[in-house]
């Protein structure tokens, strides 16, 4: 009888299980069918509530990292919490899985496969001109007297070298975390150009390095982001992105924007003064270009620090939600990726032809820019074909960031540093760059800054973008030869070292 009741027990599996009633079973079953369904319901409004806010999960704040906010927390991945390692690194990955060759050391033709395979078919298109790089540098020793024809093919190998510095860059970044893989991605295409401003300013150009400096800033702010742009936009309605990317990105760029300015106003403010003399105003400039550099550096030097330091696990949280939402986020998992040892080969091997290619170019450069009043940077956007396909995966945040960050770099690392390194040795570079340079450097960040304010963007946006930058180049295609107004004594802004046409 006592098997029999309601209230009996048996032995099951070891253990003491309670026999429930029909209708306690039965009652017990319509709550729990109406639970799920309020759960249901709970999670369709949390799902709708998502889709409006298409980041809501990101965190914010060092709390919401820290202690896991309802914004969540950069120690989630893919919604579900890592174990914690045994090992005291606590979750500090040696190498992520994205970035997992599976292999170690060289392998020559798994290398050379994967480099050609690059990273999308605009790459690999690119590879095509590689052997225009050996071309190049034999006709630059052999043929000493055809100049053009040396800077042509300078230029265009220089295109395949410095997308391989992208590629071997990414891949590098891979292996790291987030932030740290972004910044160290950015900073070796970065230093391309550093080696190409120090080898002008051993030769005194400057006038190109100025020229130079307004280039590359145009040519990432306006050109790459605006092929982004429009990449992403080809593939969906709206591309969108963080605040946090942005935000940080177009502060920067405006207070690199009005600091580049400051000793090209302040000269044009002063020039014609009664009773001043013109080595003062020169000499004063080089001093305020010289602080100004200096203060930019500092500001990199906090953004750097804002960005791996106090806010990294904001910024790392975003790039996961990049990584996530990538289209192609299972194919780059199982394709072959370059060991540590490969990236580090490629790297200095693609930085080692970039060096030589633009050592050919800076021999030949001078009288081209002379005669058109342009320095065209279009070897730099090879660089950023990653970004482009990362933006037609829907990596926008990852796709900003290297624009953005290269752009940074230039304004507030690159030029700064050749500017105070030039200080250094006596030489009277200065950021007295020409007023129509600075007016459209102020505007150009100024419409920027208008596109990303919204966090979204389309492909009418990428090609406004574009436009904005041919139209700037057509105006730098007919603005007078620097040379020629500095030698009408109308410049005080100390010779060589006034005037940045272009």
């Amino acid at each position: 009888m006592a098997g029999a009741t309601s209230t009996g027990r048996r032995q099951q599996n070891g253990g003491v299980e309670r026999e429930r009633s029909p209708r306690r079973s039965s009652h017990q079953s319509r709550s729990a069918s109406r639970r799920r369904d309020n759960n249901n319901n709970n999670n369709n409004n949390n799902n709708n509530n998502n889709d409006h806010y298409a980041n809501a999960s990101l965190p914010r704040t060092r709390h919401d990292i820290m202690h896991g906010g309802r914004r969540g927390s950069s120690h989630h991945n893919g919604g579900h919490r890592e174990a914690p390692r045994k090992d005291g690194l606590r979750g500090k990955i040696p190498i992520k899985q994205e970035g997992e060759s599976g292999r170690t050391g060289i392998h020559p033709l798994h290398f050379f496969r994967i480099i050609w395979r690059s990273t999308s078919w605009l790459s690999r298109a690119v590879n095509v001109l590689w052997p225009i790089v050996p071309a190049a540098i034999v006709v630059y020793f052999v043929v000493p007297e055809h100049h053009l024809l040396k800077f042509i093919l300078a230029y265009i190998g220089m295109v395949p070298a410095a997308n391989l510095v992208g590629f071997a860059g990414q891949e590098l970044a891979r292996k790291m975390p987030h932030m740290l893989g972004v910044l160290t991605e950015t900073t070796f295409a970065s230093g391309v150009e550093i080696i190409l401003f120090m080898m002008l300013l051993a030769q005194d150009r400057f006038i190109l390095i100025q020229g130079a400096i307004l280039g590359s800033i145009l040519a990432t702010m306006l050109l790459c982001l605006g092929m982004c742009f429009f990449a992403a936009g080809m593939r969906r309605d709206e591309a969108t992105f963080d605040e946090a990317i942005t935000e940080a990105g177009s502060g920067l760029l405006l207070t690199a924007g009005i600091g580049l300015a400051v000793p090209t106003i302040f000269e044009r403010s002063v020039t014609g003064t009664a009773g001043l003399d013109p080595a003062v105003l020169e000499q004063k400039i080089l001093d305020i270009s010289h602080a100004v550099a200096i203060l930019l550096l500092i500001s990199y030097l906090v953004f750097i620090w804002f960005q791996t330091k106090t806010h990294d696990g904001i910024f790392n949280a975003i790039f996961e939600h990049d990584e996530r939402r990538d289209h192609d986020r299972e194919k780059d998992i199982m394709k072959d990726k370059l060991t540590l040892t490969e990236c580090i080969v490629a790297l200095v091997v693609s930085i080692a032809l970039v060096s030589l290619l633009a050592y050919a170019l800076v021999d030949m450069i001078e009288p081209l820019i002379e005669e058109h009043g342009v320095t065209d940077p279009s070897w730099k956007a090879a660089e950023h074909l990653t970004a482009i396909d990362e933006a037609w995966d829907n990596q926008m945040n990852f796709a900003l960031s290297h624009c953005l960050g290269s752009t940074l770099q230039t304004a507030l690392l690159n030029g700064p540093l050749v500017v105070i390194v030039g200080w250094g040795l006596g030489k009277p570079i200065s950021l007295d760059f020409q007023i129509f340079d600075m007016a459209m450097l102020i505007l150009s960040i100024i419409a920027v800054g208008n596109f990303l304010r919204d966090q979204k963007s389309n492909y009418l946006e990428g090609f406004l973008c574009v436009i904005l930058y041919v139209a700037i180049a057509v105006a730098a295609f007919y603005f007078p030869n620097v040379h020629e107004a500095a030698s009408g004594g109308d410049g005080a802004g100390g010779g060589e070292g006034g005037g940045g046409g272009h």
